[in-house]
């Protein structure tokens, strides 16, 4: 493994991202970790020191996502390795959720992820290597998950711009993997990663029973290791060609062969109907 190389992850004080800095600093690498508070990265992690950089973030301003992006040039010299995870999770039906309950989703998940990408990429371009890593979700290729539409819309987004995102980059020696986690044991649905409607109405019940469900019930029992999940990363991070797509977990590979057969039914029903649209040759 290169340990010299420069990992930037947003989202870093929490989940995923936390125990992927924890890995790779105990690992040798370098990195540069982002959260709202500086202070919580300082707790959990430690102060800033020839290999660890924490710093405060605000995704959602473009200016302050600049300024993050050119602290970590100054300090190790370049960036080698991005990690957009940070993101949470807004529940909720479609008619309950304010125009700001969804906006508020849309500007983190996948406005933030943008904010980085557009001030990452003109030094991976210009250095031409690094790797992006743009954690989506299971969510983000199957969404027929109830009271959950706005948050598997915003992943759904970040993975149509991540597969363009591949082609763009490709041609400057950056690769780029969407992330399809299915539920990792994290404090993902605690610790303010989760929001409920501030006006729910409660004749949805199957929205209803499926945040009580994710909310008491999968809470603390999600199936997959985050200590297994960071190796993982770092793993596809060494190999000689990534992968543009990749789902981790079991549950992550049951519902999206779940979704392929679904879909792969419906275009062969709907195959005559559906290819009658074209001008007689």
């Amino acid at each position: 493994m290169n340990t010299k190389k420069v990992w930037f992850i947003t989202g870093a004080s929490k989940g995923l991202g936390l125990t992927l800095t924890k890995k790779l600093l105990l690992q040798g690498y370098n990195v540069a970790s982002t959260s709202r508070n500086k202070q919580s990265l300082i707790k959990e992690i430690g102060e800033e020191n020839e290999k660890f950089l924490p710093i405060e973030m605000d995704l959602t301003e473009n200016e302050n996502v600049k300024k993050a992006i050119e602290t970590t040039i100054s300090h190790f010299g370049r960036i080698d390795v991005l990690v957009n995870n940070a993101g949470y999770s807004q529940i909720g039906t479609l008619e309950e959720l304010s125009e700001k309950e969804v906006e508020d989703n849309f500007k983190v998940n996948v406005f933030g992820s943008l904010n980085v990408i557009r001030n990452a990429t003109q030094y991976l371009r210009k250095q031409k290597s690094g790797h992006i890593f743009n954690i989506a979700s299971i969510g983000g290729y199957t969404g027929n998950f109830a009271g959950f539409g706005i948050y598997c819309s915003t992943k759904f987004a970040v993975a149509g711009f991540t597969e363009a995102l591949a082609e763009e980059m490709k041609a400057f020696g950056v690769y780029t993997t969407i992330v399809y986690p299915g539920y990792f044991r994290t404090d993902f649905l605690s610790k303010g990663s989760v929001k409920t409607p501030n006006n729910p109405i409660e004749e949805y019940k199957s929205a209803r029973e499926m945040e009580q469900a994710h909310l008491k019930e999968i809470d603390g029992n999600q199936p997959n290791d985050p200590e297994k999940g960071a190796e993982v990363l770092i793993t596809l991070n060494e190999q000689e060609n990534p992968p543009v797509h990749f789902f981790m977990g079991e549950d992550a590979h049951h519902y999206a062969n779940l979704k392929i057969d679904t879909i792969q039914e419906a275009l062969e029903e709907s195959r005559t109907l559906g290819t009658s649209t074209g001008f007689k040759k």
